[in-house]
């Protein structure tokens, strides 16, 4: 009984697959299969009578064999249809088009700048807080500019001069000169310095004689500065100053000389008022000291030494 069962399904089937072979030979993709059998024109009738006749006690069994396809696949054929029928006219119209040949740019030839030498050498330097000079060796205007304010240049020079200007706390300026610019330092402006040097062997015996070192020069005082003229020298204590002169250097040398009493009697005066001034081993200390100002950048430096002596005279 189960085998006859098998073979009747497998009847069915192989009938089922000739027929759905044969409509799709016939009908294309529309396989509503109710549909082909109601179509005279799509096959012969005998075909027809035995097909529905299939058809009819396959569907008494309960077995659908319908098979539908979304409509909406012939709407977006359709569409598609209308796409492609619009492009091909569009490539209808450009597929003889022949673009225009590309006009080539103008060359812009610019004009190469010469450039310029530096007409004030990056070897110098300038110095803050006080007058400095610069020579422009160039062809053309130089000018010097303060980097934070640019609308009032600090000098302009022309080709072939020197001048001299003033710097304050600038750390650099710009050199201008033609369509190019360069930085320069600015140093620091150095304290000035103050040198005491001994000039004489005459303390270094027993017996000291204030006239003797009243007569010579015991001590040299040398102020080394790279603007002196800006300098404020003074001096204090029992001594007497000649200069300055100048050094090879350019630095003020001073000339140093005791300067007590002009007798016996005044010396023994200031004993009296300086009795605090004697050392352990009997001589007499004075002290002279001096100071120098830089009136532009305030700086101060002092600098001091001592006369030794223990008579007036012999």
């Amino acid at each position: 009984m189960i085998k006859r069962e098998k073979d009747s399904k497998f009847v069915i089937y192989q009938v089922l697959y000739i027929f759905v072979i044969t409509v799709l030979a016939l009908k294309g993709a529309d396989l509503d299969l109710r549909r082909v059998a109601l179509e005279e024109e799509t096959v012969d009738v005998s075909v027809k009578d035995s097909l529905a006749a299939i058809l009819d006690s396959l569907y008494a069994l309960g077995i659908d064999f319908s098979i539908k396809i979304d409509p909406k696949v012939l709407d977006e054929n359709e569409e598609m249809r209308k796409q492609l029928a619009a492009l091909n006219k569009k490539l209808d119209k450009v597929k003889d088009y022949v673009p225009p040949p590309e006009e080539e740019e103008p060359e812009i030839i610019v004009e190469e700048q010469t450039k310029l030498q530096l007409p004030i050498s990056l070897k110098q330097t300038f110095i803050q807080y006080t007058w400095n000079t610069a020579k422009n060796s160039g062809t053309v205007p130089t000018t010097i500019y303060d980097p934070r304010d640019r609308s009032k240049p600090i000098v302009v020079i022309p080709p072939g001069q020197e001048k001299r200007f003033d710097l304050t706390d600038q750390t650099e300026v710009i050199i201008a000169f033609g369509s190019q610019e360069e930085k320069i330092r600015v140093g620091p402006n150095k304290p000035p310095e103050i040198n005491i040097q001994r000039v004489t062997t005459k303390m270094n015996a027993s017996d000291i004689y204030v006239r003797e070192l009243q007569r010579i020069t015991a001590f040299t005082v040398t102020i080394l500065d790279s603007r002196p003229e800006q300098l404020k020298v003074s001096y204090s204590g029992p001594i007497s100053v000649s200069g300055p002169q100048k050094d090879s250097d350019g630095n003020s040398v001073y000339n140093v000389s005791l300067r007590i009493a002009a007798t016996e009697n005044q010396f023994d005066d200031w004993v009296d008022k300086n009795e605090q001034l004697r050392e352990a081993d009997g001589r007499y200390k004075a002290n002279f000291f001096f100071t120098v100002i830089d009136e532009r950048t305030k700086d101060r430096v002092q600098v001091g030494d001592s006369f030794f002596f223990t008579e007036f005279s012999k």
